[in-house]
């Protein structure tokens, strides 16, 4: 039986939705969903069309989004509709909308920075050496089975967040002499969300295609995909 996804995506540019979601189309169609593809959010308040949806894929750095659309997503998810997303695309979207971030549950804070000296005035300067480490919960999972801890280089995400969360995997922020902060912060990097009959998934690391294309990464996404739309 096919079932139907839906990629909204936009946004800021630097997150270069098209090609990003462009990577996971294929695999949703391989995994037997019907893909549409938007490029604004409005589409949400579509009550018909989201109760027929069984994948929300969003990919939409800041932006904003009309109160009708966040309560016809919220709705939506409440009734069974998946949303799946990464990076900026779902944790740094709608940053006026609190109803959306209940939703989602995590908001991307800062990316932290490399020492004074190194940094040149571009996206690199947030580009730092860190490591993805699992949860207990995360390593009994399924969607990070056979995933032990792993290292990106990319922007670390510092994400604001609460206890609804099932965090799968996490990141440390170290304490460095040219940051504020005075004891080492940890981060969810990878979580997931109940939501009413709902399922939500969330991973941090995805800035760029290259990130995406990571096979932990990749896996970690295409899986978690598939857990919200309830196919694993």
């Amino acid at each position: 039986m096919t079932r139907a996804a839906l990629v909204v995506r936009g946004g800021w540019d630097g997150h270069h939705p098209v090609e990003a979601t462009d990577l996971f189309v294929p695999f949703l169609r391989e995994s037997g969903f019907d893909v549409a593809i938007e490029t604004d959010p409005q589409t949400y308040a579509d009550a018909d069309r989201m109760a027929a949806t069984d994948l929300i894929v969003q990919s939409v750095t800041m932006s904003e989004i009309s109160q009708e659309a966040v309560r016809g997503l919220r709705d939506a998810v409440a009734a069974g509709t998946g949303l799946a997303g990464w990076h900026g695309g779902i944790a740094d979207s709608y940053r006026a909308s609190s109803d959306y971030l209940q939703l989602v549950g995590g908001q991307f804070a800062t990316h932290p920075s490399k020492h004074p000296d190194e940094v040149h005035g571009d996206q690199s300067d947030n580009y730092l050496d860190y490591t993805v480490e699992l949860t207990d919960l995360g390593r009994g999972h399924e969607i990070m089975a056979g995933i032990d801890d792993f290292a990106l280089h990319t922007e670390q995400y510092w994400v604001l967040h609460d206890d609804l969360n099932d965090v799968l995997a996490t990141t440390t922020h170290p304490v460095q002499p040219y940051h504020p902060w005075h004891r080492p912060i940890v981060s969810p990097a990878v979580w997931t969300r109940d939501w009413g009959r709902g399922r939500v998934f969330v991973a941090t690391p995805g800035h760029s295609p290259d990130v995406l294309q990571d096979a932990n990464v990749r896996t970690i996404i295409e899986r978690g995909m598939l857990w919200a739309a309830r196919t694993r």
